[in-house]
């Protein structure tokens, strides 16, 4: 049978299984623990491991080859469909900040007006501003020479000015959308995109404060390292600084897509259901995939133009762009095909059960699947899409603000305790050219600061909403 005649045979049977729950469950745990074994042990990459643990988890659970096969490219496909087109775009974005010298306006222009108790502080502001619309490891590898620079120039121990900007950068990753993971949860859960930039944004302030600045001060005396003999800047060579866009005029092309969104979520709450004209524009340029879209149009005036791009400029760094995320793409797809598995054999409803039977609180237990996975797996995003899998069918009767809610509980618990099988703690190990005890006692002591932290935010905000 070819393809089409095998997904046709599938779309006719009954999707339903007839498996007790022990089975289903069996099931769960199998995939996951394969999911697990193979991104930790053999070292396969995320997304045929989700797409394994996908297929697996479906014969298990007692569905056919067709209905798994199925299950997982419907979850795939809407997946890539909602999130996907975002992820481009932010992608594309990020790469014009920094290709045109924008973020580098903005660290100076932040760097030239602190003072040396205040740029603790700065720095942290800076990650989270970068942090806003770029991946982590764009945004460490945009940074590192800026933290180095900064360090070297000001005199300050490395870890008072590397803690708070990875604090920021982190947080930002973990809780607030654009980022892959939060924005792959929100698609899931079906949460609004507006409420939780918003509560992402309120949650994320203490979580950087606290991770950063503040805990700076000890890593610095429990890490005492040199600042690296890295990155000469084109000033330390004598050489001209190059045209670069105003900071007002990138500041304003960063902030733009997260105006339009919350904006159309503030309309949605004071005008819920209207069709005014004004309603409806604003509603149209809230979307996500439109106010992104614009962030980029706006991006090759202000940002390309700003720098003295061309056409032809502008068109490579939008090129070259696109490459690096592939990899981010398929984990995301298959994230979402494992979850529709999960969904289409009923084991989120069996789990949904027993957690319901259990006491604790829903967004207690979104944070601690996440945390379990993130500590097996190393990757947030992966940790980040099969919780919110798992944890789906518990948003029925939830409110907008709960279901955000839900969406930063587990984005704060895929941030718990990096260490030796997450990329990101390697990079920072040798990019700072620390040991991985010091990495430990202050990498991973910050990111399990943020997920605590922002699970505290979380439960507070809970408290009034």
């Amino acid at each position: 049978m070819d393809l089409t005649g095998l997904f046709a045979a599938a779309a006719a049977a009954d999707t339903t299984p007839v498996a007790p729950p022990w089975q289903l469950l069996t099931a769960a745990a199998v995939g996951i623990a394969i999911i697990v074994v193979l991104i930790t042990w053999l070292k396969m990459h995320p997304f045929l491991a989700l797409m394994i643990g996908a297929i697996a988890t479906g014969v298990v659970a007692g569905f056919d080859a067709a209905q798994t096969i199925l299950s997982f490219t419907t979850g795939f496909g809407t997946t890539m469909g909602g999130v996907g087109i975002l992820i481009a775009l932010g992608a594309i974005y990020g790469k014009l900040l920094a290709d045109s010298g924008g973020a580098d306006r903005i660290v100076d222009t932040l760097v030239a007006r602190a003072t040396p108790r205040s740029l603790p502080w700065i720095m942290g502001l800076i990650g989270a501003i970068i942090g806003l619309p770029m991946f982590f490891e764009v945004g460490l590898v945009l940074l590192v020479p800026v933290i180095i620079l900064v360090a070297r120039r000001s005199g300050l121990p490395l870890m008072k000015i590397a803690i708070p900007t990875l604090a920021g950068l982190s947080a930002m990753h973990g809780l607030v959308p654009p980022h892959p993971g939060p924005l792959a949860a929100i698609d899931i859960l079906g949460a609004n995109l507006g409420v939780t930039l918003a509560l992402g944004v309120l949650v994320a302030i203490p979580a950087v404060i606290i991770s950063g600045p503040l805990f700076a001060n000890l890593a610095a005396r429990w890490v005492r390292v040199p600042v690296p003999a890295l990155f000469v800047t084109a000033e330390d060579e004598g050489e001209q600084q190059t045209r670069r866009p105003s900071f007002g005029a990138t500041l304003a092309s960063i902030l733009l897509p997260v105006v339009l969104m919350l904006g159309r979520a503030i309309a949605d709450i004071v005008a819920p259901g209207s069709t005014a004209p004004v309603k409806v524009a604003i509603d149209f340029l809230g979307t996500p995939v439109i106010a992104l879209l614009l962030a980029v149009i706006v991006g090759f005036f202000v940002l390309g133009r700003g720098a003295g791009f061309d056409r032809t400029r502008i068109t490579q760094s939008v090129g070259s762009s696109l490459g690096p995320i592939a990899g981010i793409l398929l984990i995301v797809g298959a994230g979402g095909g494992f979850k529709q598995v999960l969904v289409d054999t009923g084991i989120g409803d069996v789990i949904a059960d027993l957690i319901a039977g259990s006491g604790l609180s829903i967004l207690f237990l979104a944070w601690l699947v996440a945390a379990v996975i993130r500590i097996a797996t190393g990757s947030a995003t992966v940790a980040t899409i099969t919780a919110a899998g798992i944890l789906q069918p518990l948003t029925e009767g939830l409110d907008p603000a709960m279901t955000a809610l839900l969406v930063l509980a587990i984005g704060s618990g895929s941030v718990f305790l990096s260490h030796v099988n997450d990329a990101g703690f390697w990079l920072i190990k040798e990019y700072f050219g620390l040991s991985i005890s010091q990495t430990l006692k202050s990498w991973t002591v910050l990111e399990c600061l943020i997920s605590v932290v922002g699970l505290g935010g979380v439960l507070l905000v809970s408290v009034f909403v």
